[in-house]
């Protein structure tokens, strides 16, 4: 501790003496498992990794989740104007909508376009860490509308009113893709929970972060051009090939970046170890 003239402590600046990487750390425990709704994907990773086999146990009941397909827009502009449209409309049938956007920028931006038609709502992202339990607890309630980073995407789990059954439970909209699949599907899963009903629908933009870093330009100017002429099945087929090849080649990415980090710790465990085998 510091002490100043007036009295008051600081705290020094703290050090990072040693540091270690996930697949080491967990590497360590004898008996390693865990449990995830989203496991799927990763299976050979997991395999290759901790030696561990991913087993799917099938829900205890029916899943009653509707997915309403992909909107693609040309632009952020339209984008948001389609996302505020299909909120007006799902709400006004009663039920509560869950938006989920990338960060916290995105989440106050789609906040101030509903603010613009007056749309009543509640924001839930990392500046709403006293009011997140009652926002939460509100999310299920008719109509109610709620615009979410994703602390809102794992393992938050809203309960639903009576009143909202019977209008279709819980609609959430993804408003861009994430890198990774498994964390769409983490947000998909808030709707339609325990036997609930629930819907959700992707509404997207050629300018979203994941197409630009891993779509060639050529490619999303060939997409814009195609969403002019292409009717609405077309433009959902397009989404789901440009998804699928942005979100592939984040995926192999990252996943080149943990074999590589493996590798590594496997290195540094021999150069280090005086004896025996090695963790």
């Amino acid at each position: 501790m510091i002490e100043t003239k007036e009295g008051c402590e600081l705290t020094r600046r703290r050090r990072t003496q040693a540091s270690i990487t996930y697949q080491r750390f967990f590497r360590r425990y004898l008996h390693l498992c865990g449990m995830t709704g989203t496991a799927g994907e990763s299976a050979p990773e997991l395999r290759s990794t901790y030696g561990l086999k991913v087993v799917r146990i099938p829900t205890h009941k029916k899943l009653r989740r509707k997915n309403l397909g992909i909107g693609l827009c040309a632009t952020r502009t339209q984008n948001r104007e389609t996302i505020v449209r299909r909120v007006l409309e799902v709400s006004e049938r009663g039920q509560p909508v869950l938006i989920g956007t990338r960060s916290v920028a995105a989440s106050e931006d789609i906040s101030c376009e509903l603010n613009k038609i007056g749309l009543s709502h509640h924001v839930l992202n990392a500046r709403q860490d006293r009011e997140e339990a009652m926002i939460v607890a509100e999310a299920g309630r008719p109509g109610r509308i709620t615009v979410a980073t994703n602390i809102a995407g794992r393992g938050t789990d809203i309960r639903l009113a009576p009143e909202v059954i019977g209008c279709g439970g819980l609609h959430v909209i993804l408003t861009e893709f994430h890198q990774s699949a498994r964390i769409d599907r983490q947000l998909f899963g808030r709707s339609a929970r325990q036997g609930d009903p629930g819907s959700f629908e992707c509404l997207v933009s050629l300018e979203d972060e994941l197409f630009v870093r891993f779509i060639p330009a050529f490619a999303r100017r060939l997409a814009a051009a195609s969403l002019q002429r292409e009717n609405s099945t077309g433009a959902l087929s397009l989404g789901i090939w440009l998804r699928r090849w942005a979100q592939w080649g984040a995926e192999r990415l990252h996943a080149k970046i943990r074999r590589e980090t493996v590798e590594h710790d496997k290195r540094l465990e021999q150069a280090l170890a005086f004896a025996g085998k090695a963790e």
